[in-house]
């Protein structure tokens, strides 16, 4: 199927004027300005820490554009604007207030303990690297603290980590969704593979994308050999000798779960010496870097946004609402991690209102096992014991209009969770080795 929605007319600012609102919602992180809109629910005050990337290199194009969906979304569930089903006025009768916090700190657990300890926060949404999830998950449980990790992607979380979460849960997708995904979508384009590549980070995001695409394609293209697999460190920035090795390699297909300025440095670095015109890419993060990088980025690139978001996201009144609000407000449409902080936020408010109260137990207890709307579509937490969502995957072809200057994707094409994530009780490598078994793909 075609993407549903194609790119948005709301685009036309240029980068320039996008650069400066990003640095300016950068310095401003300390304070959420008041909305104007309809009344605010005024009975009582819940403090919300937020923790994102608020400097560093995946600032620009994660942390600061995950920083405005909250300022965003925070207003307008506080002002009782946000579409139907989340017209009524905070969470739970009480209004908001957000502490921001810079993820890209050397002391993410004193910061986390700062939060509950010293800010008093009700409940902490955040975290970005799977590094920081894997840190902050056994932290929220000792202080017994609610905190919904909204991005980060590794199984390790509840696979390994915290195997009986009370406290934590994560509402955006597993890691292993991204990679059964992207190989389902080489099969559904008919893309021949005898050989393929890794370029992914030496850290557990990396090492677990790769397992599970390695894991994925021996299912599905058992004859295609690793050409090579290349394990830089995060932010290492420059990509010679990775570059070099898939030169001379010449696999059909490339794999990276790279994502914000690794990701960006290695598409550009690697466009310069003609890798891409030898290999296809497969970006499982790459939606963030569409509109950034526009002609730098490889026709043909398959592009993911580790759901159905930005730009794979599915129409509805929801979404329309958010990327023109996102847009009007901030210059740029919003993209995945956007999104996906405002899915978190938006989970937040539909356990508040199922519970009828912001009280912490009550929340967890409506939390647990939730079923809600957003703009990316609907979201389950069906997978550790009702604390790890589960949601659709889209992938899509990038296509760089030059007649009219707009980055698009085409042929589109959108998995349903339960093709693309493991069954309750089952660790996600054991379900890839296992063929997928329980998948439905119908």
């Amino acid at each position: 199927m075609r993407n549903p929605r194609p790119l948005s007319t709301y685009r036309g600012r240029t980068l320039k004027n996008t650069t400066v609102l990003l640095t300016a919602a950068t310095i401003g992180c300390a304070s959420l300005a008041g909305s104007t809109n309809t009344a605010f629910a005024q009975d009582k005050t819940v403090k919300i820490g937020i923790v994102t990337f608020l400097s560093g290199g995946a600032a620009g194009p994660f942390g600061v554009p995950a920083r405005n969906a909250a300022e965003l979304v925070i207003e307008a569930i506080n002002s009782g604007s946000v579409p139907a089903p989340y017209q009524t006025a905070g969470i739970g009768g009480a209004t908001i207030e957000p502490i921001f916090v810079d993820e890209n700190s050397k002391q993410k657990n004193a910061d986390f303990q700062k939060l509950v300890e010293k800010n008093g926060v009700e409940m902490v949404v955040g975290y970005i690297s799977s590094a920081s999830c894997l840190a902050i998950a056994p932290e929220a449980e000792k202080l017994k603290k609610l905190t919904i990790l909204f991005d980060c992607g590794t199984p390790q979380v509840f696979e390994e980590t915290v195997t009986d979460p009370k406290y934590t849960f994560r509402t955006g997708g597993l890691a292993t969704m991204d990679s059964v995904g992207a190989v389902r979508y080489l099969q559904k384009m008919g893309i021949n593979v005898s050989s393929y590549a890794g370029m992914n980070q030496n850290y557990a995001w990396g090492q677990d994308s790769w397992r599970d695409f390695t894991g994925s394609m021996a299912q599905v293209y058992n004859s295609a050999r690793v050409a090579s697999e290349q394990f830089p460190k995060v932010a290492a920035g420059q990509y010679d000798s990775e570059v070099s090795a898939l030169l001379t390699g010449k696999p059909d297909v490339i794999h990276s779960s790279f994502w914000g300025g690794d990701m960006e440095a290695f598409v550009i670095q690697g466009s310069a010496r003609g890798v891409f015109q030898r290999s296809k890419m497969l970006l499982t993060a790459g939606e963030t870097a569409m509109h950034r990088l526009a002609a730098q980025m490889p026709d043909g690139t398959i592009i993911g946004a580790r759901g159905t978001h930005g730009e794979l996201a599915p129409q509805s009144a929801l979404n329309d609402w958010f990327r023109k609000a996102y847009f009007d407000r901030f210059g740029a449409l919003p993209t995945y991690p956007s999104y996906k902080m405002a899915q978190a936020l938006l989970g937040v408010k539909a356990a508040a209102d199922k519970a009828g109260s912001s009280d912490q137990d009550e929340l967890i207890g409506a939390m647990k096992g939730l079923e809600w709307e957003g703009p990316s579509g609907k979201i389950s937490m069906a997978l550790a014991n009702g604390h790890q969502a589960v949601q659709d995957i889209a992938y899509g072809t990038y296509k760089y209009d030059k007649e009219n200057a707009k980055a698009t994707l085409v042929d589109v094409v959108r998995f349903k969770a339960s093709c693309v994530n493991p069954p309750a009780g089952v660790k996600s490598g054991d379900w890839i080795a296992g063929g997928f078994k329980g998948a439905d793909c119908n």
